[in-house]
């Protein structure tokens, strides 16, 4: 895949993202707009199947509805809540330490820079760039396994880390493309491009995908 691909193949993802269930994230973003709740959903959904973190979320939000809300729950009760969601334990305590975090470092609002948001317990970059783009509508580039991997399959880079793919897609991907990149291929990784076992026989771009015309060279030769 070349930069020259995408605007036809972002357009192909953009379809094929229509077609399913959005990541939960974004759900979260098109039924409440709120920056605590996305961000919230987003430390939640770390390591998490999208099933699993949008039941927590609703079993959370029934209780929580701001960050102030947090204080009236001890740890083991959020843990209940945000039970089977991977490393409860840790995002339990992460979220009984955030309301403290906000009010100390930013007078209880939800900042909008990666590097200010990166300094809540339990957000590292890619929460923190999810944040920017879901919460506030500004670009930034989001990269979980599935973008890193799906990036790395196209032949659009050839990274070895998620932050290695981050660093390299600011520079080689136009910022139109930064606020749906993440979302386009989460849900391409989740129901396609699978980390084993993709279904390469039903991939609508195939034709743009190095690893796809690798395998296809080699069995010609």
């Amino acid at each position: 895949m070349k930069i020259s691909d995408l605007p036809t193949v972002t357009k192909i993802l953009k379809k094929e993202f229509d077609k399913k269930q959005a990541p939960v994230v974004d759900l979260v973003k098109a039924q409440t707009n709120d920056p605590f709740k996305i961000l919230v959903a987003t430390i939640l959904s770390a390591r998490t199947k999208d099933d699993t973190t949008a039941a927590a979320c609703k079993r959370l939000f029934s209780k929580v509805n701001n960050h102030s809300d947090l204080n009236k729950l001890t740890v083991i009760q959020i843990e209940k809540l945000i039970f089977p969601v991977g490393f409860y334990h840790n995002k339990a305590k992460y979220l009984k330490e955030l309301p403290a975090s906000l009010n100390t470092l930013f007078d209880g609002n939800i900042p909008d820079t990666i590097d200010e948001l990166c300094q809540l317990p339990g957000v590292g970059r890619k929460t923190a760039n999810l944040v920017v783009t879901m919460a506030f509508d500004k670009p930034a580039m989001c990269v979980d396994i599935h973008v890193h991997r799906i990036s790395n399959r196209f032949g659009l880079l050839k990274t070895a880390t998620p932050l290695e793919t981050e660093m390299r897609l600011r520079k080689i991907l136009p910022d139109k493309y930064w606020m749906t990149w993440n979302s386009y291929l989460v849900s391409f990784g989740q129901t396609v491009c699978s980390p084993i076992n993709p279904k390469c026989n039903q991939c609508p771009i195939s034709d743009y995908c190095s690893r796809i015309n690798v395998k296809t060279k080699h069995a010609i030769m």
